[in-house]
């Protein structure tokens, strides 16, 4: 007997499932029973309105459509770039140019989102007062001289005063950058008319040094040359004077002139 071979053939979904299908797919996108949190955020859940105890970490989540929904917000570190007033110690006016690394503590994201609101909301109702006031109570310490020349110590005050303030409202400081100071017109015109003053007087005191150093080169080399003679003179005798006068001596007689004879002068007078 022979056998036919089979066919195996899949059955084809009928049109019924894939209208079924496209339906459900339509509804889950209208209702949207689902949450997606994405890297480096967190997920404030509200339900009808209010903020829920939970924080939603990264990743898929399923909600109650309608009732609940997600606001998602960033826990990655943001710069915020601040310019604030201040005076010093010495009553100058300080504009300081400060670049301020934060970030929102995963877990108090719902409280943060509850009592302040989003990004925007937190720079405007939280850090940039807390930068001003802070900076002033720093500044306010140290003049103008101590601000440019202790920067550090003024950098960690400021850090350290940040941190405990926004901690507050669960916020963190992650870094301070104190990017640049500036000051007035006419303190800028004080500060290079010293400055050039600082200089002048430079150069006046070193030529003023220099003039004593070339004084006291001529003392010495004067001081040397008496020095020298005086050891000449002491030297000198009457054998080394003869023996300095025999080597000049270029064989010659002096003469005396005597009338129209010129005799040679010769010392006759016995030892």
């Amino acid at each position: 007997m022979n056998r036919r071979p089979t066919n195996f053939e899949l059955p084809l979904p009928s049109a019924s499932i894939l209208v079924g299908g496209g339906i459900l797919l339509l509804v889950l996108l209208f209702f949207r029973p689902f949450a997606i949190v994405n890297a480096g955020e967190r997920g404030v859940v509200m339900r009808l309105g209010r903020v829920q105890d939970g924080v939603l970490d990264e990743g898929f989540h399923f909600i109650l459509p309608f009732v609940t929904s997600v606001k998602t917000m960033s826990v990655r570190v943001q710069r915020s770039d601040i310019k604030a007033q201040a005076a010093s110690k010495d009553l100058q006016d300080v504009t300081t140019e400060m670049a301020l690394n934060w970030h929102v503590e995963p877990t108090k994201v719902n409280t943060v989102f509850q009592q302040i609101g989003d990004e925007t909301q937190i720079l405007e109702r939280i850090i940039n007062p807390a930068v001003s006031e802070v900076l002033k109570a720093a500044t306010a310490k140290k003049n103008v001289e101590e601000i440019l020349t202790q920067r550090t110590e003024l950098k960690n005050e400021i850090d350290r005063d940040l941190k405990v303030r926004m901690t507050r409202y669960g916020l963190a400081v992650d870094d301070v950058s104190l990017v640049n100071f500036g000051f007035s017109a006419e303190f800028n015109k004080a500060i290079e008319a010293k400055q050039v003053a600082e200089q002048e007087a430079k150069q006046a005191e070193f030529v003023a040094l220099k003039a004593k150093k070339d004084a006291e080169a001529d003392v010495n080399r004067a001081k040397g040359q008496a020095e020298a003679q005086r050891l000449q003179r002491l030297t000198l005798n009457a054998e080394l004077l003869q023996k300095q006068a025999i080597e000049k001596w270029d064989g010659k007689f002096p003469t005396y002139m005597g009338g129209n004879n010129a005799l040679p002068f010769i010392n006759v007078n016995p030892k």
